[in-house]
């Protein structure tokens, strides 16, 4: 690594032209999900019959008729041709957090040096990919290769386009020989599955008999943008995706002038782009801004079916990436790739409707708010008696980094509800009418004493971890490279725990008192479970004292994070709704927790090795310039300028050698917490150095650079 190279960089990004405003183009959005195997392509390739079944599987999760398969997969092999595609694969989501896909031409040899172009029912419903080469904590070995992909039918098949061609993409679960879940999709499925028929039961007891129940999700994903020039020079991004060293500028994000400012010709070209793509995929990306921190963005889309919009997430990931590519740009996912300035997130806006109606509306009548306050309270009690495993799912080496640091929630899970809010629940357990106290009269369920609330009955606290916003739960913990999957597995599965205790209770009430009886059970669950509602600022020393008070767990390490997928009592529930067995419960521990592992390991063995190899070199070449210089001076003046100077760069030479001795035994041991340790010192006086070599002379690009100049 040469600092001409860093300067060359510099100069390079500098000189492109500023693109100016595009010629105007048409607004038509009819390519809107062209490229999506969807319900009116279903329509138009199938018989009547055959897409009648299939959309009541898509729409309803009515069973599959596996007789069906083989003109669903003529009709997919036939809309795909005529789009220009030639290959198929089963594309799914193994535990490496990431996609994974296997390409097979429609091709099958037909005698005589001739082939035809064909696809099967067979080749649609299932594949055979190697488990063995993937993560499975043990659930697979490398003598025990066989799994299998298994055709998603709720989420349509879709096309992936590259220069020479197009290949179409079929939504898979993985499973192993054994049907051990084997990736992120298949325990989602199940818990949805789960919470559908929780929710059925519990409106039941609301006189609903058989409703069509929808799991909504809305994923907010943050990303950084830097230009590539500055990517390729700094190892540490390329090898980890975040900067192991670098010294945050004096202006980043102190003047909060960045967050949705006026978007830069470049940047806002690319987001353009991104658009389109994600259009033809029927992804519905509708906002688009500058994030809190120089070079960090935001893209949010319309609220979908929540197995549908975790694999478009999936997607936006990956054509953030491929788009930033194409515009000489590199997308950067992790959760904090520039220490000091704010790290990005994925903020999972969760909701359950009912025949349309969401549950966590208020409504227009004192009815609908007893529906309403009934699974609120039934969220509360489900957040607070597993807590800890929500704090799973957000348990990774980069999202460590951003918890809690002034910029994200803490660990800590708790819920924010607003205040009027807040005030009903409390005067609902005092026995006093809405919103008031010390006097006189009852809040009674069902009827007019308790007052219709607004659909926006709370502000927003941006610092909670779960926060109330109108008609759904943001949980703002996730990290923006993390699978939404994992988030609302664990979501669904104990929400769908607590709604059955609430059914258990209502299902025994006479109807004669049963507003009079759920407003008592309303009341202890509250009660008992009103600990996790917190609605000031999360951020503060003092809510940690607090918290702690309460009883409240704080994980605030994934290793602590990922201990409650050991607990007995949560493989019991993981296993009674059939979202997780027991074997499948510690395959995770063991892949996550390798994972980790190796990703501090990873970071470690990079640090090192660009201390030594990069920044040691330079020091020393500068300190010997020094050395000459100060040598040359004699008692002239500048002397003490160049002792200071000499003195300076020559101890913070040896303590970042030292700080490396460190690390390489810290490394010898395989011990995280001494690796993280001595990675962070040997961090910390690399970018003291920074501060005092020669500018010229820095061999990295600094973050003034990559965070401003792209």
């Amino acid at each position: 690594m040469s600092s001409n190279n860093r300067i060359y960089a510099i100069n390079t990004v500098a000189s492109r032209p500023v693109p100016g405003p595009a010629p105007t183009k048409s607004t038509d959005i009819s390519f809107y999900g062209e490229d999506v195997f969807s319900g009116e392509a279903i329509q138009q390739y199938l018989p009547k019959e055959t897409a009648k079944k299939l959309l009541l599987t898509i729409t309803e999760g009515a069973p599959l008729d596996p007789a069906i398969a083989g003109d669903v997969a003529h009709a997919m092999k036939e809309w795909a041709m005529a789009r220009g595609v030639t290959h198929f694969t089963h594309w799914f989501q193994p535990l490496t957090g990431g996609t994974a896909e296997k390409h097979d031409a429609f091709l099958e040899g037909s005698g005589m040096a001739r082939a035809i172009m064909a696809f099967s029912g067979k080749n649609l419903i299932m594949s055979e990919p190697d488990a063995s080469s993937f993560p499975s904590g043990g659930l697979r070995c490398t003598f025990e290769a066989r799994g299998y992909t298994a055709w998603d039918p709720t989420s349509p098949a879709f096309i992936k386009r590259h220069a020479q061609g197009a290949t179409l993409c079929i939504p898979t679960a993985f499973c192993s020989y054994t049907g051990a879940a084997l990736d992120r999709k298949t325990p989602l499925l199940r818990s949805i599955q789960a919470l559908r028929s929780a929710v059925k039961r519990f409106m039941r007891c609301f006189g609903k008999e058989d409703c069509n129940v929808q799991l909504s999700l809305g994923a907010e994903q943050e990303y950084f943008l830097i230009d590539r020039n500055f990517y390729f020079q700094r190892p540490d991004l390329l090898q980890t995706g975040r900067t192991l060293f670098g010294a945050p500028p004096p202006k980043h994000q102190q003047l909060e002038d960045h967050y949705f400012g006026a978007i830069r010709p470049r940047v806002l070209n690319f987001m353009s782009e991104v658009e389109q793509e994600l259009w033809k995929l029927g992804i519905p990306a509708r906002t688009r801004h500058n994030e809190v921190a120089p070079a960090q963005f935001e893209l949010a889309p319309m609220y979908e079916e929540q197995n549908l919009a975790v694999d478009h997430n999936m997607l936006v990931m990956e054509i953030l990436r491929q788009v930033a590519e194409r515009n000489g740009l590199v997308c950067l996912l992790h959760e904090k790739p520039f220490a000091g300035v704010n790290g990005s997130g994925k903020h999972n806006n969760w909701s359950i409707s009912c025949d349309g109606r969401q549950l966590l509306d208020p409504g227009s009548n004192p009815e609908e708010n007893a529906l309403f306050l009934t699974a609120l309270c039934a969220i509360i009690r489900a957040v607070d008696l597993h807590s800890d495993l929500l704090r799973t799912t957000t348990g990774a080496a980069g999202n460590d980094h951003r918890l809690g640091a002034n910029e994200a929630p803490p660990a800590i899970t708790s819920i924010f509800l607003g205040e009027q809010l807040t005030n009903i629940l409390e005067s609902l357990e005092a026995g006093l009418p809405a919103g008031k106290s010390g006097k006189p009269g009852r809040m009674k369920i069902g009827v007019d004493t308790l007052p219709v609330l607004p659909r926006d009955a709370t502000d927003r606290n941006r610092t909670s971890p779960f926060a109330f916003t109108g008609n759904k739960f943001e949980f703002r913990a996730p990290g923006a490279s993390q699978s939404c999957s994992g988030v609302n597995m664990m979501l669904n599965t104990i929400v769908a725990e607590s709604l059955d205790y609430f059914s258990e209770q209502m299902e025994q009430f006479p109807k004669k008192n049963f507003n009079e009886k759920l407003q008592k059970l309303l009341k202890e669950v509250y009660s008992a479970h009103k600990r996790v509602i917190f609605n000031g600022d999360n951020y503060s020393a003092a809510w940690a004292k607090e918290a702690e008070k309460r009883d409240l767990i704080n994980l605030n390490s994934t290793l602590e994070a990922l201990k409650p997928l050991k607990y007995e009592e949560n493989k019991k529930l993981m296993a009674q709704y059939g979202v997780l067995s027991e074997e499948e419960m510690d395959s995770r521990y063991e892949v996550f927790l390798e994972e980790y592992r190796r990703k501090i390991r990873i970071e470690g063995e990079v640090g090192l090795e660009m201390a030594r190899s990069t920044i040691l070199p330079a020091v020393s070449i500068e300190l010997g310039r020094a050395a000459e210089t100060l040598n040359a001076l004699g008692n002239r003046p500048g002397k003490r300028a160049m002792e200071r100077s000499v003195k300076a760069l020559g101890e913070g030479l040896d303590l970042l050698s030292d700080n490396c001795i460190a690390l390489e035994k810290a490394l010898r041991k395989d011990d995280c917490a001494a690796i993280i340790s001595a990675l962070e010192a040997t961090r910390k006086s690399a970018d003291a150095l920074e501060g005092v070599l020669d500018d010229k002379a820095w061999p990295l690009p600094k973050y003034r650079e990559i965070l401003f100049v792209y």
